[in-house]
């Protein structure tokens, strides 16, 4: 008796991911290139020469030190809607979005003194890639602020919760990306000043 053959199809399954998580993350990579390709540029025009000494303002301790503890709050209240916490869910959303509103406030003191110290945007080159730094950073944070609010207004219509966490998942990796990239920013013109 002859045997047939079979052939069995094993179908592996792709990877998934939700179609906005990966619209995010292509935004966070491209943003990643962008900031590179300055600091990079920041890099090659320092070495030029005609760079401008100045003292980095002392308000970025601060303004780094309220990212973290944004990023801090937001883990918080991302751990808080896993367990069905809504009260603490909603402390920490609020938290995070006051924090980040302050670090925008701070990042306007910042301008204020480096216009005291009269470094401006348009004049030397050192000054132009600091403004440029933070002002394309602070555009990214005002977009994140406006997601956290998105999501805050969300958790007080019950639409954030151990079941429907995309948003918060998302709002929680878009939050951290930016806290980690204003704290690789701040390295960097500490180290490269």
């Amino acid at each position: 008796m002859e045997k047939e053959l079979q052939y069995v199809d094993l179908v592996e399954q792709p990877i998934a991911m939700h179609p906005k998580k990966f619209a995010m993350w292509l935004f966070m990579v491209t943003v990643v290139m962008i900031f590179a390709a300055l600091t990079s540029a920041y890099i090659v025009r320092q070495a030029e020469g005609n760079w401008l000494d100045y003292e980095l303002p002392g308000i970025f301790w601060v303004t780094s030190g309220i990212v973290v503890l944004s990023s801090i709050c937001l883990q918080w209240a991302y751990y808080s809607a896993k367990k069905d916490n809504l009260a603490q869910l909603r402390i920490g959303m609020v938290a995070a979005v006051v924090l980040g509103i302050a670090f925008l406030v701070g990042q306007w003191y910042s301008w204020v003194a480096l216009v005291d110290r009269e470094v401006f945007f348009v004049g030397n080159p050192a000054g132009s890639f600091l403004y440029v730094f933070t002002g394309l950073h602070a555009a990214h944070l005002i977009s994140g602020v406006i997601f956290l609010i998105i999501v805050l207004i969300s958790t007080f219509r019950y639409k954030v919760h151990s079941q429907s966490m995309t948003a918060m998942e998302m709002a929680t990796t878009y939050w951290h990306f930016l806290g980690g990239l204003w704290i690789y920013l701040f390295m960097f013109l500490l180290l490269n000043h």
